[in-house]
């Protein structure tokens, strides 16, 4: 029984429910980058490629169709696809950091230490200290 109310006090601590909500909503946030780039970012690139941006590629050695018009044996590097997560983790990461920094900038400031008391400084202490010691 005490294994069960350890766990439980692990899973109920502050950090580790807000890092699961992060993660939730960033998975979330993700499949919104990724619809932004694929149906917005993509079309607009691949005007310039008049191609299909996600479907670039180098291919290294072409295939052969079959009678079904399908290319089998062909090699190929799939730049289009990876420069589309590229951009995927891009905007991710910036949104990120936009975040991280508003969250930074409404956290409470911390109070400037107060400052020294106004008086005479340690030097002229001492100095009256020893006027005073003389005058003995």
């Amino acid at each position: 029984m005490g294994m069960l109310k350890e766990f439980k006090d692990f899973a109920m601590k502050g950090n580790l429910v807000d890092i699961a909500v992060g993660f939730v909503m960033g998975a979330a946030f993700n499949k919104v980058v990724a619809s932004f780039t694929g149906g917005i970012v993509s079309p607009l690139i691949g005007l310039l490629f008049n191609a299909d941006f996600k479907d670039l590629k180098y291919i290294v050695k072409e295939g052969v169709a079959d009678d079904a018009g399908k290319i089998t044996g062909e090699v190929a590097v799939m730049y289009g696809e990876f420069l589309t997560n590229v951009i995927d983790f891009i905007i991710v990461a910036l949104v990120m950091f936009m975040i991280v920094k508003g969250v930074n900038a409404m956290k409470k400031k911390e109070a400037p230490a107060p400052e020294a008391p106004k008086g005479p400084s340690q030097e002229d202490l001492l100095a009256e200290i020893r006027d005073l010691l003389k005058k003995q």
